[in-house]
């Protein structure tokens, strides 16, 4: 395969980081894709390259946007975090204080700070869905509202791979008094010079680019699963009805317009990867970078202190989880730093944030990798490089 030309700049302190970037590339494991990085709050690396389209006839650009799957979790949390910066919000008070609907099924005092840890028992609606209610945002809070916990609240965590976005995305809306898409795109991306839509319309569809699906990665160690065939054997059970009630593995679903204009919170946000860095550049250093305060550095104290490890209720993997925010495991090494954080996505995007080190990171692509992972490990092995390098 010829050279793929790479855009952008990268300080020569983390050379590094291109390196590995180019190797990405060269492997085959990229159709298109951007890195970026911040350290003390400046941006040093910002690269991109490829195409968005397996026809290789649409160059992949700076600007370019794809879907990041769940990697919109962590915009959403952050966009909780700040009505609790600002007294607004307690995360110890019940989710029916600012959502009264909520308290049907038991869950009365169910405290704001288990939507954020996936410690509610709302993974999933067990009623049957229209495909539909995936794109209708009342429909899917008021099935959340009336569904009975899946397990006692508090005693055991799950990935609420979609519902999480609804959940504390439904609290932002009723606290603040605007959709979660508008929150995200006027308080937290516009300030800090990024771009992130959660529901946005066709003016923006040619700045996409559609994601393809990429290699199928088998198992490795002791982790064996295949999430179709686990759903196909229980199609009632709680691992289906996460992610098929409605299905978010429908064939292209994430390709569609309906898509794109709908606000799911838990997986629908389209960014880049200089904007993730951007995004995230606050939170590793105190809450603040680029002139703009986005939380305190109480908050992001807060949002990165472990509520829960160990096993899923959910996932096929152990699980070690802040306030909407994964920690590195043993098995999905992120760098030296154990109190890192941040959130990774289908497929393959990642966000993550480093205060000790003062470094943000941001990956975005639109080749598609699927495996037995919480990280995909090509944005392991690019923050790996910049760590070599600090």
């Amino acid at each position: 395969m010829a050279a793929i030309e790479i855009h952008g700049e990268c300080h020569p302190k983390l050379a590094h980081v291109k390196d590995a970037f180019a190797k990405e590339l060269a492997d085959g494991n990229e159709l298109g894709a951007g890195v970026a990085l911040t350290l003390e709050g400046e941006l040093v690396v910002d690269l991109w390259a490829g195409h968005q389209d397996f026809a290789r006839t649409k160059p992949f650009e700076r600007d370019t946007l794809v879907n990041v799957y769940s990697t919109t979790k962590g915009i959403t949390a952050i966009a909780l975090h700040r009505l609790v910066d600002e007294g607004k919000v307690d995360l110890d008070a019940p989710v029916a204080r600012y959502w009264p609907e909520f308290a049907q099924a038991g869950k009365a005092q169910l405290p704001v700070r288990y939507l954020l840890s996936h410690e509610a028992g709302l993974a999933a609606v067990k009623k049957p869905l229209p495909q539909e209610a995936m794109f209708d945002w009342d429909a899917m809070t008021a099935a959340l509202a009336a569904q009975e916990p899946w397990w006692e609240p508090g005693k055991a965590h799950g990935y609420h791979a979609l519902t999480f976005g609804w959940l504390n995305g439904e609290i932002v809306r009723r606290v603040r008094g605007k959709k979660i898409g508008d929150v995200v795109r006027e308080e937290i991306a516009r300030p800090l010079g990024a771009t992130f839509e959660i529901g946005f319309g066709p003016e923006l569809d040619a700045r996409v680019a559609p994601l393809a699906q990429g290699p199928i990665h088998p198992p490795t160690g002791d982790v064996s699963f295949d999430l179709v065939k686990a759903v196909t054997e229980n199609p009632e059970g709680l691992l289906a009805k996460a992610f098929g009630n409605p299905s978010a593995l429908a064939p292209g679903l994430v390709n569609t317009r309906a898509w794109r204009g709908a606000e799911i919170p838990g997986a629908n946000g389209h960014s880049n990867a200089h904007s993730l860095a951007r995004i995230y550049a606050p939170l590793a250093n105190g809450g603040r970078a680029f002139g703009v305060q986005l939380l305190s550095p109480e908050a992001v104290e807060r949002a990165r202190t472990q509520q829960v490890d160990g096993k899923d209720e959910v996932l096929p993997l152990p699980t070690r989880i802040a306030l909407g925010f994964f920690l590195p495991s043993p098995g999905e090494p992120l760098g030296p730093n154990p109190r890192a954080f941040g959130h990774g996505g289908a497929g393959g995007s990642y966000s993550h944030a480093d205060p000790e080190h003062r470094l943000s990171f941001g990956y975005a692509m639109n080749l598609m990798h699927t495996g037995a992972w919480l990280v995909d490990p090509r944005p392991r092995r690019l923050l790996a490089a910049a760590y070599a390098s600090l």
